[in-house]
């Protein structure tokens, strides 16, 4: 009898001791886990990718590409216009001696030159063809040894000249469409880029959202396991339990808390890679904040699909580079073609030792040349080149077909994933529902002493799990639609097309 009274005076003494000092555990754990909200900035979706369409780097990278191929454009169309240059040579000396055949002695030549050329030249874009206008001025002082008499002239040469290839394909236009190809195909990338930075946001975002769901989760748990260690610790007090259930208690608490922390670490990480996503300081304080309400939205398959081969911008990616590949076909073709050319020109040349005086007997200088390249043998190397580029052309005709069936398969797979959520989202909630039920009754019979420590603790994780189930759902469901969205290029959230939005204005 004294060795059961001391046993119990004992286990009173270890209690009356132990309680303050969980007591100050808690305390001290709800100070380290409570998180400082002061200068928190809360995020919602939106806002995330309007910040990361401004600071990401592969959109920094993708707007300078389309700047790049837009100044291309520009040059190329610039160099369709007229161009005016004007050469200057103020000063040109030579002295030579050579030897005359004719007369069978040698010769000293002085020569001294000063001229300028003015030229207008006007590309003919239709055509291919060149037009100019040159005018040469110039002023010549010679010296022979052999006539020994030196001559001073001035000059001017005025003519308007024309140069057309004929029989080749025209080269300025070939090369003008496939700048404004890699233009075209540069704001499609642009884009396309932009709908991939918010899928990956979006994505970002809600693996944040999660951890801080879970996180908010845990929580609760944590609370609900204080609530379970003070009955249980009560009912110990009393001698209604046997020390064994406060162990247990104790342990539950302890993984609960252990739990929590995990969970306020994985927050922090995904916080961390959020930021580095959107390029935000990673020691400024943010979290997110989102209504992840389920709202059924009205998806049409039949639509998705054809507002996805109308308009998605990989389709006319694969018909650019059809396009190219039909370019690269011509310049083959034209590696050993027969082709020719035309020059006429028709100018007035005058020289006078007077400047005033140089057209007092002008000179008409015309001249008509035609000329031909004909290919006589090439061993058969235009005909292999022209195979392999009739290759490649149809790999892009092929690789275009099956685009197409991609983008019909993936947005089946979507709507079928749609669906699907739609009836685990259901499920999910009703799971919650009574799992939050099951929760409160067995808690009460816990207080009743109907149940066990290690019951309940089953109980409130299966409550932990049909609440993150739920917020996983919800979360599937939005980033389903998203893909859906960038699949079809049409937005059944709001029921209206997506409109990609470019860095930069197109003004062609």
């Amino acid at each position: 009898m004294n060795n059961k009274n001391n046993i119990k005076a004992d286990r009173k003494i270890i209690a009356y001791l132990y309680k303050p000092i969980v007591l100050l555990l808690l305390i001290v754990s709800q100070l380290l886990i409570i998180p400082d909200v002061s200068g928190q900035r809360v995020l919602t979706l939106d806002q995330s990718i309007e910040i990361a369409q401004t600071s990401s780097p592969d959109i920094k990278k993708s707007v300078l590409n389309l700047l790049s191929n837009r100044k291309s454009l520009d040059a190329q169309r610039a160099s369709l216009k007229s161009r005016f240059t004007l050469d200057v040579t103020p000063f040109d000396y030579s002295r030579t001696r050579i030897f005359n055949d004719l007369f069978s002695q040698w010769n000293t030549n002085e020569d001294y030159n000063s001229f300028a050329n003015f030229s207008i030249t006007q590309p003919i874009a239709k055509t291919d063809g060149t037009i100019s206008l040159v005018n040469r001025l110039g002023y010549r002082d010679n010296f022979s040894e052999f006539q020994d008499g030196r001559t001073k002239t001035y000059s001017n040469n005025l003519y308007l000249q024309v140069d057309q290839p004929i029989f080749t394909y025209n080269r300025n236009k070939l090369q003008l469409q496939e700048l404004e190809l890699n233009l075209e195909n540069a704001q499609l990338s642009n884009a396309m880029q932009l709908l991939s930075l918010e899928r990956n946001v979006t994505q970002s975002f809600y693996a944040f959202y999660q951890s801080q769901n879970s996180l908010e989760i845990a929580i609760d748990e944590y609370e609900n396991q204080k609530v379970s260690y003070e009955i249980t610790q009560n009912k110990v007090d009393a001698d209604l339990l046997a020390r064994e259930e406060l162990y247990q208690a104790e342990l539950n608490l302890a993984t609960s808390k252990s739990t929590l922390e995990n969970n306020q670490v994985s927050v922090d990480n995904a916080a961390d890679d959020f930021k580095l996503l959107l390029g935000i300081d990673l020691s400024e304080e943010i979290a997110v904040e989102v209504d992840v309400k389920f709202i059924t939205s009205q998806v049409d398959l039949n639509q998705a699909i054809q507002f996805g081969l109308e308009h998605r911008m990989e389709l006319r990616q694969r018909a650019i580079a059809i396009e190219r590949s039909q370019f690269e076909l011509i310049r083959t073709n034209a590696l050993n073609e027969f082709k020719g050319s035309v020059s006429l020109s028709l100018g007035i040349f005058g020289d006078n030792p007077r400047a005033t005086e140089v057209y007092q007997s002008p000179t008409v200088n015309p001249r008509l040349a035609v000329s031909f390249s004909i290919p006589l043998w090439d061993w058969g190397e235009n005909k292999a080149r022209m195979q392999a580029s009739n290759a490649n052309l149809e790999m892009d005709k092929v690789d275009l077909e099956n685009q197409k069936n991609d983008i019909v398969i993936n947005i089946r797979k979507t709507y079928r994933n749609l669906q699907n959520l739609e009836n685990q989202i259901e499920i999910a909630r009703q799971n919650v529902k009574n799992a939050e039920l099951t929760y409160d009754i067995n808690l009460e019979r816990y207080r009743n002493g109907d149940l066990t420590s290690i019951d309940l603790n089953l109980f409130q994780s299966q409550l932990s799990d049909k609440k993150s189930a739920l917020a996983t759902a919800l979360i599937n469901y939005k980033i389903e639609l998203l893909n859906l969205k960038i699949l079809s290029l049409y937005d059944f959230e709001n029921q209206q097309p997506v409109i990609p939005q470019q860095s930069l204005d197109n003004d062609y």
